[in-house]
């Protein structure tokens, strides 16, 4: 688990840092959903500052509100509800998903309004290309409204033609939980079994697929913890 501290070392200016890091490490899907729901509690009543979460799933097909009954093509492990926007996408342990518990009430960084939740999106897409770019992967945000030839609102962040990961939040009284979830390694089994948001499985790709390496996990949460640090300070 990160601490305070580690944040700290983050920072150029030796400031005190918005946010603390915790890495939940590999858990059940419901487990980390109890989890963040305690922290939002905690950060909206002070007793707790905002916290952004690092963690894997056991694998797990998650259902947004806007899931339609063709994105499940034949899964057979679990499945849960999820109140996250979006459709139904995969969680598993070749993923590092991260979870900012992070209030919405004040203005800080690039979030320059406050209760802004389309802004607080920006935000995460702009931390995950960036981290994505310091691999010297091209990763992009397509522009708001972009379809593809089928009529699918392509979310998330892309790598050319393939989605390397998706986004999904939720917000209670201005707090944010749910968050993104970036595909690491590789793992044919991924995916398999349904049509993440709505996509054909080989839509989707992984850091791995691409480079060609593993990726080492903790300097991959350093990278994009300097992020977040450098657009929610």
């Amino acid at each position: 688990m990160f601490e305070i501290e580690s944040v700290r070392t983050l920072s150029t200016k030796g400031e005190i840092p918005p946010f603390v890091i915790e890495d939940w490490g590999l858990i059940v899907y419901q487990e980390a959903l109890l989890k963040q729901m305690e922290l939002v509690q905690a950060v909206k009543n002070g007793s707790r500052p905002d916290t952004l979460v690092f963690c894997r799933h056991h694998p797990v097909v998650t259902l947004g509100r806007s899931t339609e009954e063709e994105d499940i093509q034949g899964w057979k492990g679990e499945i849960y509800e999820a109140s996250r926007g979006g459709r139904a996408t995969y969680h598993g342990p070749s993923q590092l998903v991260v979870y900012p518990i992070f209030s919405l009430e004040r203005e800080r960084g690039f979030l320059t309004r406050a209760r802004d939740v389309h802004l607080y999106l920006r935000c995460l897409e702009a931390c995950l290309v960036a981290s994505l770019v310091s691999y010297e992967l091209s990763a992009e945000v397509k522009s708001m409204g972009s379809f593809d030839n089928a009529g699918l609102r392509m979310t998330g962040v892309w790598v050319g033609s393939r989605k390397i990961a998706s986004i999904g939040v939720s917000v209670r009284s201005w707090i944010t939980y749910h968050g993104l979830a970036l595909n690491v390694d590789l793992d044919p089994k991924a995916f398999q079994g349904i049509k993440p948001c709505g996509f054909d499985s080989s839509t989707m790709v992984s850091m791995e697929e691409i480079l060609g390496y593993q990726i080492d996990r903790g300097e991959l949460m350093q990278r994009i913890g300097t992020q977040f640090l450098h657009y929610f300070s």
